[in-house]
């Protein structure tokens, strides 16, 4: 019998990309990555994972593709572990007639703009906002919230793009520079259009929801404004009982609303006093390793999960009694032009902090790195685990502050710094 496979449309740069492709074979099925240019996912090489180059932004090449792979062998599954190409993999799921979400859902969910509009009438909680097409409608919009506001696309990941402008000059250069551009960052098509909402100040946490059950909430730590870098997570999120289940209710009320249900969904929300707003539901798993923090920690395989969903295998979300019950992770950024010096010795004593179970640099030394203003600018992380969020926060913190950032040392302003990573 022919082995069935599993189709992997683009990947993730960081994260869980790999791990979706050695689920696949730990569960008996040969991943195939469908990619534009797997060049750019380095552990497709190393690992030896089977790639079919494709222009996956051309939907008539990709099911050209598709279909040739199917008259070869079974395709058992179709899944995206990248923010761009969610609604790409549930299409093909659906014309194969395999398990997956709707792509016309996640097509809506990944507009941010329609995103709020169905939340909000809906009645799920979200911050005032605006969309707008033009950088006076997007002042307008500004004086209309009034005070600081955010500015950002409506469609990407990993806060690119994301920025708090506090006054009229800063809402139209920003305004100006997204609404200019004709592609993201990924080169697809943008829509034209930006958000411009109301900033919420409260603590910022996410829930992670599969299908319509809540696993666990994330209490989430966020750089300095005016960008957004996600700077560490903890799992799980130590609340009062009312915020702790205001969050929970209205990420499953938000999944709900926008017809998802099926698979993974990643719910960020910030508190306002006691209310939860949702600032956005992505139709995908969490980054920033939140899936290995909830491994680690409840025992819980949601990359592992995705995948059995994606096969038609049934999916077990409980929690296992001999899991960690808490982890942490801390990433390291550079507050000013700097250079990576001997990262070994920094990942070493990071690694020797009690409860320290991973640390690693993304950039060799030698590297030069600037301020991080998204996720891209991020250099390394710490994950700690303990009996409790407290204890492995502290370990992560300690191992990020006496470990990893020993490596960096400050450069002058005008040297130049190695590009960002690839999204």
């Amino acid at each position: 019998m022919t082995t069935p496979l599993l189709l992997l449309v683009e990947s993730n740069t960081t994260g869980t990309g790999r791990q979706f492709a050695q689920r696949a074979r730990d569960l008996g099925a040969v991943p195939v990555l469908l990619s534009a240019d797997p060049a750019r996912y380095p552990y497709a090489a190393e690992d030896g994972l089977r790639t079919v180059v494709v222009d996956t932004s051309d939907d008539a090449a990709l099911w050209a593709a598709v279909t040739g792979l199917a008259a070869a062998a079974p395709v058992a599954g179709v899944l995206s572990s990248s923010e761009y190409y969610v609604a790409t993999a549930a299409g093909l799921a659906r014309r194969l007639g395999l398990p997956g979400p709707s792509a016309d859902a996640v097509r809506a969910c990944r507009d941010k703009a329609a995103q709020r509009r169905t939340l909000a009438e809906a009645g799920v909680p979200v911050p005032r906002f605006s969309v707008v097409g033009e950088v006076a409608e997007a002042i307008a919009a500004a004086q209309w919230l009034g005070g600081p506001v955010v500015v950002k696309p409506v469609q990407g990941s990993g806060s690119l793009g994301v920025r708090l402008c506090r006054d009229r000059d800063e809402v139209a250069e920003h305004a100006k520079g997204l609404l200019a551009a004709t592609v993201n960052e990924r080169g697809l098509r943008t829509p034209g259009v930006v958000l411009v909402e109301q900033y919420l100040t409260g603590r910022e946490f996410s829930v992670e929801v599969f299908g319509e059950e809540a696993v666990v909430t994330v209490a989430k730590h966020v750089g300095a404004p005016p960008v957004f870098v996600e700077t560490g997570h903890d799992v799980p999120a130590v609340l009062p009982a009312a915020q702790a289940a205001a969050l929970v209710d209205t990420a499953v009320r938000a999944v709900k609303a926008l017809g998802l249900g099926w698979g993974a969904a990643h719910v960020e929300l910030r508190l306002d006093g006691d209310v939860a707003r949702v600032i956005e539901v992505n139709p995908r798993l969490a980054g920033g390793m939140i899936p290995e923090l909830v491994r680690r920690a409840r025992g819980v395989d949601l990359v592992g999960a995705q995948v059995r969903a994606a096969l038609g295998e049934r999916v077990d979300l409980t929690r296992r009694p001999d899991a960690a019950g808490a982890a942490s992770i801390r990433f390291l950024t550079a507050g000013t032009d700097s250079v990576l010096a001997d990262v070994s010795a920094a990942e070493s004593a990071a690694r020797a902090v009690p409860g320290v179970v991973d640390a690693a640099f993304y950039r060799p030394a030698g590297t030069r790195v600037a301020p991080a203003e998204d996720f891209r600018g991020r250099v390394g992380h710490v994950i700690a685990t303990g009996t409790a969020p407290g204890q492995s926060a502290e370990a992560a913190g300690t191992a990020l502050a006496l470990g990893l950032a020993s490596a960096l040392t400050p450069v002058a302003a005008d040297v130049p710094v190695r590009e960002a990573v690839p999204v």
